[in-house]
């Protein structure tokens, strides 16, 4: 019974953590006029699972930049802790060494794969906005990952196109992230699906947005109108796309697994 009683107390404290740190995010998200996606899990059900799957599992390098961005303006914009326990795990699966990142802001995923690959392993990662990575910065520099980084402040497709320029690099990543603007989430695939190796992993975040996908336009709020239509269209050619395997998970804002299969 005592065991038992334990359990439920610290189930119900990690759910009042959690409680506590979306309503700071959703807070400050609110002051900035900004709209967040809805959760995919509207329930308790999702404060469930961080408490008793991902938290107590959650390196202690990644807690403190979870609650570091908690703080910011666009909070919202940083990877859901349950997603990124989901990337960890395929970048293990793949024991992938080279990573390539589009979209970092403070770095949650950022950290994670460099926590998780090894020590000689490297990750190029690209944001226009080199302001909100520094965020971050400090905490990557203590946990002594950051020389496995080579952060790039640019557009994305540039350095993509740079990058394939060189005949080398095509098919030489093991895994990939795209977490940025939707409207070139085809064009970043194009572009991946050269660069990731055949076997290789390709994941999308923000691919449910927040439900909507799944909404007719009209009851779709209007800030959110443009990011639906660009998420719906890019799922659509995903799914008849013969040179990846699909998997779509409705963990955080809901990820688009894809595997290189030629």
């Amino acid at each position: 019974m005592s065991r038992r009683l334990d359990f439920v107390t610290r189930v119900e404290k990690g759910l009042e953590k959690s409680v506590a740190s979306r309503s700071l995010e959703m807070e400050n998200t609110k002051k900035q006029g900004n709209l967040a996606n809805p959760l995919i899990l509207q329930s308790e059900l999702y404060e469930y699972i961080l408490a008793t799957s991902v938290y107590p599992r959650e390196p202690e390098p990644l807690k403190e930049l979870r609650k570091a961005t908690a703080s910011q303006p666009l909070a919202y914009f940083g990877t859901s802790p349950d997603a990124g326990q989901l990337i960890a795990m395929f970048l293990k699966m793949v024991n992938a060494k080279k990573t390539i990142e589009i979209g970092v802001f403070t770095g949650y995923s950022l950290l994670l794969t460099a926590l998780t690959i090894p020590d000689d392993g490297k990750i190029t990662a690209i944001d226009v906005d080199r302001t909100k990575y520094e965020i971050g910065l400090p905490i990557i520099q203590k946990a002594g990952v950051e020389h496995k980084i080579n952060f790039i402040e640019s557009q994305a497709l540039p350095v993509l196109d740079e990058l394939l320029q060189d005949p080398k690099n095509e098919g030489s990543f093991d895994f990939a992230f795209v977490d940025a603007d939707k409207v070139n989430y085809w064009n970043y695939h194009e572009r991946m699906t050269k660069l990731v190796k055949v076997g290789g992993i390709i994941i999308y975040d923000n691919t449910l947005w927040g439900g909507y996908v799944a909404l007719p336009e009209e009851d779709v709020p209007e800030k959110k109108r443009a990011g639906r239509q660009s998420t719906v269209e890019f799922n659509n050619s995903i799914s008849s796309d013969s040179r990846v395997e699909i998997s779509h998970a409705s963990v955080g804002d809901g990820v688009l697994i894809c595997r290189r299969i030629c």
